[in-house]
């Protein structure tokens, strides 16, 4: 229940015009330094955040494009696939986009990316 201080300027403002309640209500928050704002209700943390994903644990490794120079690309690409022979290399880079790995571990996968972009392919993570 309110105070009769309260009330009494309760009914004051009911006597004023629109206007003169806007420019009352700004005088008050410039000097005591508040805001009329209504506070927004803490949402509990959970609800309120964005899901957090799970960080892989491995990941699709595909050679989006050879880049400018293919030759520089065909040996980075043998670089970290050292199981393929030229041939193969050739042919992944030049009938990009190709899968390299399907399930690198993350280290392994960002490593293939980091030589690769190196050499001007472009590469892709999933």
């Amino acid at each position: 229940m309110a105070s009769k201080n309260i009330e009494k300027i309760v009914e004051i403002i009911d006597t004023m015009p629109l206007l003169e309640v806007a420019d009352l209500v700004k005088a008050l928050e410039e000097k005591y330094g508040v805001s009329s704002a209504m506070p927004m209700m803490a949402a509990p943390a959970a609800a309120s955040a964005a899901p957090v994903e799970e960080e892989k644990a491995q990941y699709k490794v595909t050679l989006q494009e050879g880049g400018p120079d293919k030759v520089k690309s065909i040996k980075a690409l043998r670089q970290v696939v050292p199981t393929l022979n030229l041939t193969d290399a050739k042919k992944a880079v030049e009938s990009a986009p190709t899968v390299i790995a399907e399930a690198a571990p993350k280290e392994e996968a960002e490593k293939m990316k980091k030589v690769l972009e190196e050499a001007g392919a472009k590469v892709q993570l999933a």
